[in-house]
């Protein structure tokens, strides 16, 4: 019921929020505007950049309603997502003047965001062998460049996912399901409150961003969604996993790393920069083969259910 009472909550405060914050928008002239010249840019009009605000404050005042939580682990959060949605924010305001933010302080920030957490005690400690049933703790190091790569994975491939109509914010959705019924199964009630918090704020989201779209959430929404995502597979999925079940979280965060890999591994051996915005992602691949936006966030969707049912299944395994 608790958790029924969480959906509402933040998908009701997301909802109410994003309306204002959209006239605040084109008050500020803080909208991401249409752009000839950018293939990426396949919106015709103004579009508020604001949505992320309302996802930050719906997600956390919801988180800490129904769980009371002031632990070492949610200030890191708190203070993680500050960090970027300031930075993303910033990104955003460069992007709506039709200029580049450098790469650098981003990836400074989503590092530094990353750290906190592993600074306060969640991260990728080990896993069971499943020969001999005995837990692997690995070395201190390791578990900090693993805990470090995964959420700076994760923030970032959530982040180049979004880049159509209800895409990113669906995926989002669909992962943090997933995630929910591998939180519940386990008995993990934390990362079952964060995530499904965590699916109210992105359907509200959703509600305003379906195609055609009413705002964005631009950069700082995209990161801070994919951000709170690694967190809760850190929490949950990871936690006390057999060799087998570390797949489950990548399962269900399938349709963006697998894409992103490949657009990361595509621009590295180009020699470009994985943060230079292009068009090699698959859904803009989908929509030059001649399928529109809907059809393309739809088969996106499939596929991406497709792989949390295949990471349920593998945790029904396990259990």
């Amino acid at each position: 019921m608790f958790y029924v009472l969480a959906f509402l909550v933040s998908f009701c405060i997301v909802y109410l929020l994003i309306p204002p914050l959209g006239r605040l928008a084109f008050r500020l002239d803080f909208v991401d505007k249409p752009r000839q010249d950018v293939e990426r840019k396949i919106h015709r009009e103004p579009i508020p950049l604001t949505a992320s605000y309302a996802i930050f404050i719906g997600f956390f005042i919801t988180y800490l309603l129904f769980t009371r939580d002031l632990s070492l682990g949610t200030l890191a959060l708190f203070i993680g997502g500050v960090l970027l949605l300031t930075i993303g924010t910033v990104d955003d305001w460069y992007k709506t003047k039709g200029k580049d933010f450098p790469a650098l302080p981003k990836f400074i920030v989503q590092i530094a965001a990353a750290i906190l957490v592993f600074l306060s005690g969640n991260a990728f400690t080990g896993f069971f062998n499943p020969f001999s049933g005995d837990y692997i703790s690995l070395p201190v190091i390791l578990q900090f460049v693993l805990t470090i790569l995964w959420i700076f994975g994760v923030t970032t491939v959530i982040n180049f996912s979004d880049g159509m109509d209800g895409l990113a914010g669906g995926l989002t959705a669909i992962s943090a399901v997933t995630l929910f019924v591998v939180a519940l199964a386990k008995g993990q009630s934390a990362s079952a409150m964060m995530a499904i918090t965590l699916v109210g704020v992105t359907i509200a989201y959703l509600r305003y961003n379906k195609a055609p779209a009413k705002i964005f959430m631009g950069d700082a929404g995209a990161t801070f969604l994919g951000y709170i995502l690694a967190v809760i597979a850190l929490d949950g999925a990871f936690k006390q996993a057999t060799v087998l079940s570390l797949f489950i979280p990548i399962l269900a965060l399938g349709v963006p790393i697998f894409d992103n890999l490949f657009v990361v591994i595509k621009r590295f051996v180009q020699g470009k920069s994985i943060y230079q915005a292009d068009a090699t992602q698959v859904h803009y691949r989908l929509l030059k083969a001649g399928l529109n936006q809907k059809q393309v966030v739809a088969v996106l969707y499939l596929a991406s259910v497709c792989l949390s049912l295949s990471s349920i299944i593998l945790l029904l395994i396990q259990t």
